[in-house]
């Protein structure tokens, strides 16, 4: 029995430009091509189709089931290989789902119901660090403070619930680099802190000396500190160390240089 491209499109469920195509690929030639051009298949030709299909559904790609056809490998070899990388995919998608989850979590756990008494007390947290500013760190530090806070005039309540959130992933980000087994000073640990380093950045230029001593109040400020344990309550003792040792790896000038 001979059929059509008409009749194994319709039977198939495979377009007849498809058809075409895997013929103009070598993956499925038809048995004959009529002096007209109409393109039959046979039997043979509707197995390997049935074959080609059915590696299809399971993920491989057309150079991929070419290879399986041609005998180059085996079917389970390609399988094999499918899998692995389908497995790949699902651990990617894993960890997007956790960073989502996580981000879901950090923006409803910033949530400012009582917008009012909310700055109310943000103002009193903020005299109170401005105090801290200046008795760590001198009269420059409490002025970077004032320009810091003088920037956020005329933030929304939404504002403040996202500087929260993305504040909250940081700690996250640097917890999950101390759980992994980091120690304070690797490579690691550093590169993470620099992410901190740049926030505080953002407004006041700390010397290596004033920026550990910012680190230091992770230990010692009772809101630094709930802030990083928020995270983990172990972060507030590694990031002081870790923020110590930013300090004076990658801001003390080498010897010899200003």
């Amino acid at each position: 029995m001979r059929y059509s491209i008409s009749q194994v499109a319709k039977a198939s469920g495979v377009s007849a430009r498809m058809l075409r195509h895997y013929d103009a690929i070598g993956l499925l030639t038809p048995a004959f091509v009529a002096a007209n051009g109409y393109r039959w298949y046979g039997r043979l030709e509707l197995l390997r189709l049935q074959r080609i299909l059915l590696l299809r559904r399971l993920g491989l790609g057309l150079a991929e089931i070419g290879a399986v056809l041609a005998e180059q490998v085996g079917e389970a070899a390609a399988l094999r290989e499918q899998l692995a990388q389908l497995k790949d995919e699902r651990r990617r998608l894993d960890r997007v789902i956790t960073t989502v989850e996580a981000t879901i979590a950090d923006l409803a756990d910033a949530r400012i119901d009582d917008p009012e008494r909310f700055f109310a007390g943000l103002r009193t947290d903020g005299a109170a660090m401005r105090r801290t500013y200046r008795e760590t760190f001198g009269e420059g530090a409490a002025e970077a403070f004032d320009t810091a806070e003088a920037a956020q005039d005329g933030l929304t309540t939404a504002d403040y619930e996202h500087a929260a959130a993305q504040g909250a992933a940081l700690f996250r980000r640097l917890a999950d680099v101390m759980r992994s087994g980091a120690a304070p000073e690797d490579p690691a640990a550093l590169d993470a802190v620099a992410d901190h380093h740049a926030s505080v950045s953002h407004f006041w230029q700390p010397t290596a000396e004033a920026y550990a001593a910012l680190g230091g109040l992770y230990r010692t400020d009772p809101r630094q500190r709930d802030l990083a344990a928020r995270a983990d309550p172990e972060l507030p003792a590694w990031l002081a160390r870790a923020i110590e040792a930013y300090a004076r790896e990658r801001l003390v000038p080498p010897v010899g240089k200003a």
